[in-house]
């Protein structure tokens, strides 16, 4: 059976999210259109691309995260000198190297822009912090940018949804207006595009999954705020609940499953194996619960 599928935010947490596939593509299911939110379009984009779970985990398993750790040249030898240049950079790390790595995955089936997946199969959330708004790509490039979505690279779309503020920096995207647009991480404006399904105006003919890298709408811890730094990640954390979490909880509810990372911070560009694997068995063992009833 085909589904459809929306994938949260959730940064390193998303290993959770192979253990999921897994058990779903054991279950018989495979996906028609693709949602994903900052980590949830990486994955998006690689199912899309047609990779399955088992290709998905052992690229991921032989990923360093610490590659996508890139500063300037200087920074590698100084590392202290990207905190000062953090005000004018605005992000710790280019995120090229994150960029590429995904480039070259998706190149290698094939896959460069958007004229090379079906249409419609995938859209990723990114927040145009110029304009003020949020962005669906492929959707939103020829209003905004001028851009025709079969040139556009999907590895820069995921790039830009996977942005996550002050630790990547913005990418940079003239706009309409002529001016400059920086794009930052999808998850500030909506972390759980479920939303985005009912804006196609068309009566659904398959199953709709949502995967949300947290516990569930009723039992998501409050914030502990004692410095600045936790001041910012409440803020962040409390848009990216905003817009989604009474939508999903009045109408999706019990097509979303929940898995509930704790222990990890979304983050942390350091885990070791051990850890990986402890997530992608806490993705398996609460997406076989979850599938025993569902759909």
């Amino acid at each position: 059976m085909r589904i459809d599928a929306v994938f949260s935010g959730g940064g390193v947490k998303a290993f959770a999210f192979i253990g999921a596939l897994e058990k779903i593509e054991e279950h018989g299911y495979s996906y028609g259109k693709v949602v994903g939110t900052s980590a949830g379009a990486i994955i998006a984009g690689l199912l899309t691309a047609g990779y399955n779970a088992i290709e998905i985990k052992s690229m991921f398993n032989e990923l360093e995260l610490k590659k996508f750790m890139d500063t300037s040249d200087i920074g590698r030898y100084l590392p202290f000198i990207k905190w000062f240049t953090l005000y004018f950079t605005m992000g710790l790390y280019k995120g090229n190297a994150f960029e590429q790595w995904l480039f070259n995955k998706l190149a290698q089936v094939g896959v460069y822009t958007f004229k090379d997946i079906p249409v419609d199969s995938l859209r990723v959330i990114v927040s145009d912090l110029t304009l003020g708004r949020m962005v669906v790509i492929p959707d939103d490039l020829q209003e905004l940018y001028g851009i025709n979505p079969n040139d556009f690279s999907i590895s820069e779309a995921i790039r830009m949804s996977a942005g996550f503020p002050f630790l990547f920096r913005p990418k940079a995207i003239k706009n309409m207006n002529y001016g400059k647009s920086l794009i930052v991480d999808g998850a500030l404006l909506s972390n759980f595009p479920m939303w985005l399904f009912d804006q196609d105006g068309n009566t659904r003919t398959r199953p709709l999954l949502g995967i949300k890298l947290s516990d569930s709408i009723g039992r998501l811890p409050s914030n502990e705020i004692k410095n600045s730094l936790e001041l910012f990640q409440a803020i962040f954390t409390t848009m990216r609940k905003a817009h989604d979490t009474r939508y999903v909880s009045e109408k999706y509810l019990n097509d979303v499953l929940f898995l509930p990372v704790k222990e990890v911070d979304a983050t942390e560009l350091e885990l070791d194996k051990q850890q990986k694997d402890e997530l992608i068995e806490l993705g398996r063992n609460y997406t076989a619960s979850f599938l025993k009833h569902w759909p």
